[in-house]
């Protein structure tokens, strides 16, 4: 420890210090000190903990006395409309507070959604004063990272619910759900169907609970059979509506949790020669420009992704400034926007009937339910 006196700064342990202290080389410290990943959990945590035993003084990444001029934006591709429209947001709300914004795109060429290892130190020698993630998640050492540096950042739509104190903005997703899901009973359907992506989501689980909600208040009882879960892809969704149609009684209408995933749906009743909403009708999730250029436009619930990525760039400014938000989540509201495929109910009953499987119709031959569901029985 250097000695301080009247007029002098006190300075802190040296890595070398810190590192013989966990009884570890000075690289290895470094590479807690930068979050690296490829450190065993036993010398991170001893490693962390002479940091903090020692007082260690991290370099600040920015002089508070100084306004910060450059934040990133770190998103998980660039090659959808969904990340357009959050650049766009951030753009223009950086615009405002005189910020330059530095992309990322596609850090983890695995696909994994992650920053890669060694973008952290870039984000280092950047000088950037804060950062917003549009990624699926962080890891914990990403997530301890950023604490240790002092770095304020904001997770956009977050895709899996962050740790607790981490501030996110998104869209109000129950409320999404149970507008869909309104919209459809109002136009008499009762046999409703909804195509989540993966359970564990925090997104997609709150559209489902919507859709489950808006049921129960309308004196609908929940049907399992009806709730299906796959990867938030057209693949997915077309796998799931072709199982849906084979159930005994398939649905008249069916709120699939993202638009994307509504275009598989809509490729699985185009194979089974049913028309959308004649036959079935069909709600999404998000208003991508992909949901106007749809046969026919489809009926989506507008998530604000331009707006919500705004929002968090003025919370970053305030975090970047000292202040604390005074919750961890925001939600923007989500609304309907109506369009051609969702119709009434009467003509999808019928054409329902239609699809049933030849198995069922050959249990129950000469009933009237038989003369419904196949054609060779009329």
């Amino acid at each position: 420890m250097a000695p301080t006196g009247s007029g002098s700064t006190a300075v802190g342990p040296t890595l070398a210090v810190v590192a013989r202290a966990a009884g570890v080389s000075v690289p290895t410290a470094s590479k807690v000190v930068n979050g690296r990943e490829d450190v065993a959990p036993e010398t991170r945590r001893r490693v962390t903990e002479a940091l903090d035993r020692l007082g260690y003084v991290r370099r600040p990444r920015f002089e508070a006395t100084k306004p910060p001029g450059l934040v990133d934006l770190v998103l998980h591709s660039l090659e959808n409309s969904g990340s357009g429209a959050v650049l766009h947001g951030v753009e223009g709300a950086a615009h405002d507070a005189g910020l330059e914004v530095v992309v990322s795109a596609g850090l983890n060429r695995s696909g994994g959604g992650r920053p890669e290892r060694g973008w952290l130190d870039k984000l280092t020698t950047r000088g950037s004063a804060g950062v917003l993630f549009n990624l699926a998640e962080l890891t914990p050492s990403q997530y301890a990272w950023l604490d240790q540096h002092r770095i304020p950042f904001v997770m956009i739509d977050p895709v899996l619910e962050p740790p607790p104190g981490v501030v996110s903005v998104g869209g109000a997703n129950w409320q999404g759900g149970v507008l869909a899901t309104e919209h459809l009973l109002s136009l008499g359907h009762e046999r409703i169907a909804v195509i989540g992506g993966y359970r564990r989501k925090m997104c997609g689980s709150a559209r489902v609970a919507g859709y489950r909600s808006a049921l129960a208040s309308a004196g609908i009882k929940h049907r399992p059979e009806y709730v299906r879960y796959g990867s938030l892809n057209e693949t997915g969704a077309h796998r799931r509506m072709l199982e849906l149609l084979d159930l005994p009684e398939p649905p008249t209408a069916v709120f699939v949790c993202s638009d994307k995933m509504a275009l598989g749906a809509y490729q699985a009743l185009s194979e089974r020669k049913l028309s959308v909403p004649d036959d079935i009708s069909v709600v999404g999730f998000d208003d991508l420009p992909e949901s106007r250029w749809a046969t026919p436009a489809l009926t989506t619930v507008r998530q604000p992704l331009s707006e919500m990525a705004a929002t968090a760039l003025r919370l970053l400014v305030r975090m970047m400034a000292g202040e604390q938000p005074e919750g961890t989540r925001t939600e923007l509201s989500t609304r309907l926007v109506e369009r051609a495929s969702t119709g009434p109910v009467a003509s999808a009953q019928r054409a329902a009937a239609q699809v049933m499987p030849p198995s069922r119709c050959a249990r129950k031959p000469g009933s009237s339910y038989a003369s419904e569901a196949c054609p060779s029985a009329v």
